[in-house]
């Protein structure tokens, strides 16, 4: 995997690699390719004497005779034959896997090839290391001259040579552009020669590098050698919606990873039918919405002839296939779901003497508070009125002890009255107003228990004790002592 910080060091070992200068992990490089023959204890008879060399970190790759005075191996940096001066790389493949990867590529092994020159000294490798400072200004100076000149082009990306004689500008456009006065402008400027080369916008990726939305590094700029041509086919096979900004990727396009799962898919659907978006009921129609591959079923939306609104039924591809076939015949189901493939249990009928249980009926909820009381004193005076009434039937003698209570409470009353009186009747001539105003405190003071003790026994529905040994007139001793 490529990363900007990955660049070579004075004695050609990348500085951001802990592989010692070997790059034999892949993890320096981007298109890196694993040698698995090297591992292997074979030694080749018949040696191959091409090997592939990588430029800038794996952005290019090109293939040049290795002769055996050189003793390169893999991973060493080497001068090579550029055709227009020298260049420097590292040998990233040797043996019969460089064969398999020029047949891949289609090149020719007979093909005229230039030839590895040596291995990169000390003094190469400052040099590389000056033309690669050398392209972000001016790559910004470059884009800054387009751009006063109105061309309708971009600058991805430059990649000076390593003698710096020879500078490659890559860019992108959509047409043909007339760039013959921009490399005069760019040859007074950088004073190098200049080589204008059209990529396309994948290229252009790949080269640069980023972050694709699964959170990895691109594919194209990792492993990826070949672009694919992606269409929307391939997201409609997936049941994927058609959303632009979802399915494109850092170069505008259809992501690649589009076609990865594609075969698969491919193989799934071949089971479906086809030819049933639309399915006919007996009471309305089924339109498809969607189908799950891979769980084999099929979603579609019933409607009834009357009504416009509908439901959602679920089907599987062998019921839908009967449907078809029955659709042909003139033949309509009453609905998608096959309702003999369910079991129906049938209900056993016990009597009600089986079981024994016993069936009470619902208990009525009882009133609370002072009503519960009334109700209670109210059965027990039709109850006392009743007995009375009958002739024939003697009164019990819980009635007849309550009765007592009742007429003595009665005489108590009506003595406690009479007492009173009396005494106000002698002491109104001698008593004055604020006399009487003391004694009417007094006897409300002496009323307060009493309703205290009505208001805390009626609740709970107990009567005031009454004790029969005591005398009516003992009440208005008990108060003046009070």
């Amino acid at each position: 995997m490529g990363c900007s910080s990955c660049s070579t060091g004075k004695d050609g070992k990348p500085s951001g690699c802990n592989s010692n200068g070997g790059c034999s992990t892949g993890g320096c490089n981007r298109l890196n390719t694993y040698d698995w023959l090297a591992s292997l204890d074979i030694q080749d008879t018949d040696g191959f004497d091409l090997v592939e060399v990588s430029f800038k970190n794996g952005a290019r790759k090109a293939f040049y005779h290795n002769e055996p005075h050189t003793r390169a191996i893999i991973g060493d940096m080497v001068v090579v034959d550029g055709g227009n001066g020298y260049d420097i790389g590292r040998i990233s493949l040797t043996g019969e896997l460089v064969r398999l990867q020029m047949k891949k590529k289609k090149v020719n092994e007979d093909a005229p090839l230039t030839s590895v020159i040596r291995i990169a000294n000390e003094r190469d490798l400052e040099r590389l290391d000056e033309a690669r400072s050398k392209e972000k200004r001016t790559l910004i100076r470059a884009r800054a001259i387009a751009r006063t000149l109105n061309l309708d082009m971009k600058i991805g990306d430059i990649e000076f040579q390593g003698d710096n004689r020879k500078a490659t500008f890559f860019y992108t456009a959509d047409g043909r552009v007339d760039f013959r006065e921009l490399i005069r402008h760019f040859a007074q400027e950088f004073k190098v020669k200049i080589e204008m080369r059209q990529i396309g916008v994948r290229q252009e990726s790949a080269r640069i590098g980023g972050i694709g939305s699964c959170g990895r590094e691109l594919c194209c700029s990792t492993w990826l050698s070949d672009f694919k041509s992606v269409s929307t086919a391939a997201a409609r096979y997936q049941n994927l919606a058609i959303n632009q900004s979802k399915l494109s990727g850092q170069c505008g396009r259809l992501k690649c990873c589009l076609n990865y799962e594609l075969d698969s898919y491919m193989d799934a659907i071949k089971d479906f039918p086809k030819q049933v978006e639309y399915l006919k009921l007996q009471n309305g129609k089924a339109s498809l919405m969607k189908t799950d591959i891979f769980k084999r079923i099929m979603y579609y939306y019933v409607t009834d002839e009357g009504s416009k609104m509908g439901k959602v039924q679920t089907a599987s591809v062998d019921r839908i296939k009967e449907i078809k076939a029955m659709n042909k015949k003139g033949e309509f189901p009453v609905s998608l779901i096959d309702f003999s493939s369910y079991e129906v249990e049938e209900k056993v009928d016990f009597d009600d003497n089986l079981t024994g249980v016993v069936e009470l009926p619902p208990e009525e909820k009882k009133k609370k508070g002072r009503n519960r009381n009334k109700n209670r004193n109210k059965g027990r005076n039709n109850n006392n009125n009743n007995n009375n009434k009958s002739g024939d039937r003697k009164p019990k003698p819980e009635n007849k002890k309550r009765n007592d209570n009742r007429n003595k409470n009665k005489d108590r009353k009506s003595d406690s009255g009479k007492n009173t009186k009396r005494v106000d009747n002698k002491d109104k001539a001698k008593d004055s107003k604020p006399q009487k105003q003391q004694q009417k405190g007094k006897n409300e003071q002496n009323k307060k228990p009493e309703k205290q003790f009505k208001k805390v026994f009626a609740k709970k529905g107990v009567k005031k004790p009454v004790n029969k040994d005591r005398k009516p007139n003992d009440n208005k001793n008990d108060n003046n002592k009070k």
